[in-house]
């Protein structure tokens, strides 16, 4: 798989699928699978064994769930949702937003 223009605290939204229309930060990338968690969709119920030793209770516990990449589009800060490009910025290769040429810095990096 060619790499990925999402990173991990970038801002998505999921443009189809049950959870359309939702934002979220990405929490993790798995690039191998094609996927990524994003914080607050896709969310499902585990069951839980309580274990005294780690000091976890039992029950039934919510987690996100890996989506596919495919199904989201990163947001930019000035036009929402859009496509990724890129350029070279001197001698660094930056993402850029197609709708109005901005350059998309993740949230944990400042440029």
């Amino acid at each position: 798989m060619a790499g990925l223009k999402i990173q991990r605290n970038d801002t998505v939204m999921v443009i189809t699928g049950t959870d359309k229309g939702k934002k979220g930060r990405v929490l993790h990338v798995m690039p191998e699978k094609g996927k990524l968690l994003v914080e607050h969709v896709r969310v499902v119920k585990k069951n839980v064994r309580p274990n005294p030793q780690r000091n976890i209770k039992g029950g039934i516990a919510e987690q996100e769930s890996p989506i596919q990449i495919s199904n989201v589009m990163l947001v930019c800060s000035s036009c929402g949702p859009t496509r990724v490009g890129y350029k070279f910025d001197g001698d660094t290769k930056v993402r850029v937003c197609k709708k109005c040429g901005e350059t998309i810095a993740p949230k944990g990096k400042k440029k």
